[in-house]
């Protein structure tokens, strides 16, 4: 009985991430991400960065669903040549924007833009927690892939 609380409350102090693809068959054959739902508890800057952004995201494609601007899904993007971009927000089944979490790096992760080219994504952001708040419109102008500070961004998902 205890190892059975012990799964169900994992699953509801978690979340997955699944993978994005076209092709619905392939995303399946992929693993999916889990996150915890507190991100305080999670260890490791790196983890820890990016639990946090996952968490606000999901937030926010749950939330703008709910109001009914349109289906999101929170996804992640990884290729067999193993690029990878920790998050893309899907709205209406096409990639909307991407997002790629970092605590201190300003340099654009080569995956980030390589991704955004293969999919089409009006936006790409790379997340930079550790960066002083700067007044911007993150989503002002699409275009190549960007570096923001995290508080910016966050707020105005919602």
């Amino acid at each position: 009985m205890r190892r059975w609380l012990e799964v169900l409350s994992g699953f509801y102090f978690g979340f997955l991430v699944r993978p994005w693809f076209r092709n619905v068959s392939r995303s399946l054959r992929k693993e999916p991400k889990w996150f915890l739902r507190d991100w305080s508890g999670v260890r490791g800057n790196g983890a820890k960065a990016e639990t946090f952004v996952a968490c606000h995201l999901l937030k926010a494609v749950e939330g703008w669903t709910d109001l009914g601007l349109g289906a999101f899904q929170l996804c992640y993007l990884r290729d067999k040549a193993g690029r990878e971009v920790d998050f893309v927000v899907v709205r209406d089944g096409a990639p909307w924007f991407l997002v790629e979490v970092k605590n201190q790096e300003t340099t654009i992760a080569p995956s980030l833009s390589y991704f955004q080219e293969q999919i089409g994504a009006p936006f790409a952001f790379q997340v930079v927690l550790e960066a002083d708040y700067v007044e911007a419109d993150c989503f002002a102008r699409p275009g190549t892939p960007k570096v923001v500070p995290a508080k910016p961004f966050l707020s105005q998902l919602f």
